[in-house]
């Protein structure tokens, strides 16, 4: 089921970051991914989400975190995407739509041309996310996943975004355990054989201290800098991790 769903999903995200273009609004982004969705026999799993927080609900599918906003920023019809923006695409999905399971998954990608460093750090988050996954197995520590990842995005002269983490997923769309993308290799809790998590880097130009926007969702740098945010939903099988949301 998280093999099925976590392919789908892929698919979807590939259709909509194609849409991705200058003119185009947020909320049109949003609408072909509620449509594919559906089509693929899932559920939105974001689309009513309450943060613990106690916010308003999540009213969207998906979230679309343009250029300093780092994560789960709202579509919006006046939100015309320009070129030279970097653009979030995070999108969760409960397959089968009634009693399946959740997968997770984003990736940022350029609108139209970017600048060299924006484009620098798009590669860093996405070399990241596949470092993480390259090193993960069962009985490693957390603090390896996190030193791995931080390790890729710092050497490129990045930030690491520490307030925000990863997570277990399956079951629910946030479950135990937190993944920080930072660590010291041998710390942290060991990961077993059979758990599922959404690992998902979050690197910025400047630096890494984010804020929390007043629509109790939008999370953006705070000194207005670039973002950049991948994510896969994995399965740590015998040897290795297993990518559930790739084609």
């Amino acid at each position: 089921m998280l093999r099925e769903g976590g392919r789908r999903l892929a698919a979807i995200l590939r259709e909509v970051q194609k849409a991705a273009a200058p003119g185009v609004s947020t909320a049109e982004l949003d609408r072909l991914a509620g449509r594919l969705i559906a089509d693929a026999g899932g559920a939105p799993v974001f689309k009513g989400y309450r943060s613990r927080a106690g916010e308003r609900p999540y009213p969207a599918s998906i979230c679309t975190s343009v250029n300093d906003e780092v994560v789960h920023a709202i579509p919006h019809e006046d939100q015309l995407l320009r070129n030279g923006d970097i653009l979030g695409i995070d999108i969760g999905m409960r397959y089968p739509a009634a009693d399946g399971l959740v997968t997770d998954a984003a990736v940022t990608v350029p609108v139209g041309k970017v600048p060299p460093r924006a484009a620098k750090l798009i590669a860093a988050a996405r070399r990241a996310l596949e470092v993480g996954v390259a090193v993960l197995a069962p009985g490693i520590r957390l603090g390896d996943l996190g030193a791995a990842i931080q390790g890729e995005i710092e050497r490129d002269g990045f930030g690491v975004v520490r307030e925000l983490v990863g997570h277990g997923v399956g079951k629910r769309l946030h479950e135990d355990p937190y993944v920080p993308n930072y660590g010291r290799p041998g710390e942290g809790r060991a990961i077993p054989e059979g758990m599922v998590l959404a690992i998902e880097p979050m690197a910025v130009l400047g630096d890494p201290a984010v804020k929390l926007d007043a629509d109790g969702w939008t999370w953006r740098t705070k000194d207005g800098s670039l973002a950049a945010h991948f994510e896969h939903t994995v399965i740590v099988t015998k040897e290795r991790a297993e990518v559930l949301t790739r084609e």
